[in-house]
């Protein structure tokens, strides 16, 4: 029992750390286009990432718990897993680079799962699926963004520019909702995916001692108290902010007015919804930054700063192997101890 309360706690850990982490995806274009004040923005993205705890649906917590081979899993192999994706989170927080928290997780558990079993205990095609939409998640977002942009000006084409802003404005406070809804909806759910395997884990070797508040393997449904505790975590870390990144989202790539904030977030939530549904654990980091440049990208080539997404480009190529490689050592080390 200590070793599955040892992985709760890091995993709840975790997602504390992706929600100030990766706050920045949900605000840093409403606070850049000066919509909300930082406080105002972390308390809006709080209150709808929790609200994405009313889902119906838990499929990407379904995929993650399957990331590890049925054969190979652990507590300790996820314990290790956790603690290389948490370290390799707090540093790209540190230098101020938007990675994804979800491919660090993925990274970390994967390596964990090499060093165990080699590549017989990762469950490839899950793996695939995710890396699949390291690409895909900013193309999509990009694609729908300039789309849905060029739309708008169009419409919008013969309007005074401080009416337009003055409908975006508040329109940016839907779009930023329906985005933390997304965000809460694909992020929180990949721990709950990693608690929810460590329970099946500990339930196999402890089936007649595992209390039936904690799990119920008849049924092998996931406890609701997993997914209460995930997405309060997530919204408690979202309220601390991730301030380094917030600048880097909203700033640095391109500068964004209402209204290409409006068409960055309504695109990124789209694309969030959409493999939600497909239950793809993808990086909200990647979605978003994709649909920024978008946004950019309608004004002209030279709009988004390519030297600042090149720089964000290395960050997301690293992340997997670099957790990986703390997962695989995590584990190691705390296999031996335990």
């Amino acid at each position: 029992m200590t070793l599955l309360l040892v992985l709760i706690a890091l995993a709840l850990i975790f997602d504390f750390i992706n929600g100030f982490h990766d706050s920045a995806n949900s605000i840093a274009t409403v606070v850049s286009t000066r919509v909300l004040t930082p406080l105002q923005a972390v308390v809006w993205a709080a209150f709808f990432n929790f609200l994405a705890y009313l889902g119906p649906s838990h499929a990407v917590a379904n995929t993650v718990s399957k990331m590890v081979s049925a054969d190979a899993i652990s507590l300790t192999l996820l314990i290790g897993g956790l603690i290389g994706a948490t370290i390799w989170n707090l540093l790209t927080w540190y230098w101020g680079l938007p990675s994804s928290s979800s491919h660090a997780l993925l990274g970390g558990l994967t390596g964990a799962a090499f060093v165990k079993a080699g590549m017989s205990g990762i469950n490839m095609e899950k793996l695939e699926k995710a890396i699949a939409f390291i690409p895909l998640a900013p193309v999509i977002g990009m694609v729908a963004t300039y789309i849905i942009a060029v739309t708008v000006i169009n419409i919008c084409k013969n309007l005074p520019v401080t009416k337009v802003d003055k409908y975006f404005r508040r329109l940016q406070l839907v779009s930023s909702a329906l985005f933390s809804i997304g965000h809460g909806g694909n992020d929180a759910q990949k721990t709950m995916g990693v608690i929810w395997a460590g329970l099946i884990c500990y339930s196999a070797q402890h089936h007649t001692d595992t209390p039936s508040w904690l799990y119920d393997p008849q049924s092998g449904a996931l406890p609701k108290w997993v997914a209460l505790g995930c997405f309060v975590a997530m919204g408690l870390g979202t309220l601390v902010g991730g301030w380094r990144i917030v600048k880097t989202m909203g700033q640095r790539i391109t500068a964004l007015k209402p209204f290409e904030g409006f068409c960055a977030e309504t695109a990124g939530a789209f694309t969030l919804f959409l493999v939600n549904t497909l239950g793809i654990p993808v990086s909200t980091t990647h979605t978003i930054t994709g649909s920024i440049m978008g946004a950019g990208l309608t004004k002209r080539l030279s709009a988004v700063r390519w030297g600042v997404a090149g720089n964000i480009l290395w960050a997301w190529i690293l992340t997997i192997p670099a957790s990986a490689v703390m997962g695989a050592i995590a584990y190691y080390l705390f296999e031996r101890l335990a």
